[in-house]
């Protein structure tokens, strides 16, 4: 029915298949995935680490200067009067 050579071909064909198909899935959804995980586990440990100097430093006016200059660098907006960081508002005409 078949010969050898075909089952074998048939074999080798459908292993460059399933090895491209598993290359797509992995580029296209496991490793996208997996990066993004990564930094946010690498963000979080960051902000708790950062998070703990704060406390640490010795007076209040010291953590008002560093929660503000965080803040600022992530990009958002400190609010003196109540100490917290917000969102920028949009810019008109931006």
């Amino acid at each position: 029915m078949f010969s050898r050579l075909s089952l074998a071909a048939g074999a080798v064909a459908g292993d460059i298949f399933v090895f491209i198909g598993m290359q797509t899935v992995n580029a296209l959804w496991i490793i996208p995935g997996a990066r993004e995980e990564g930094r946010k586990l690498e963000r979080a440990e960051l902000d708790s680490a950062t998070n703990k100097a704060i406390g640490e430093l010795r007076d209040e006016a010291d953590r008002a200067r560093s929660n503000r200059r965080l803040c600022i660098e992530r990009g958002r907006l400190y609010v003196n009067a109540t100490g917290q960081c917000v969102e920028r508002p949009a810019q008109p005409g931006g």
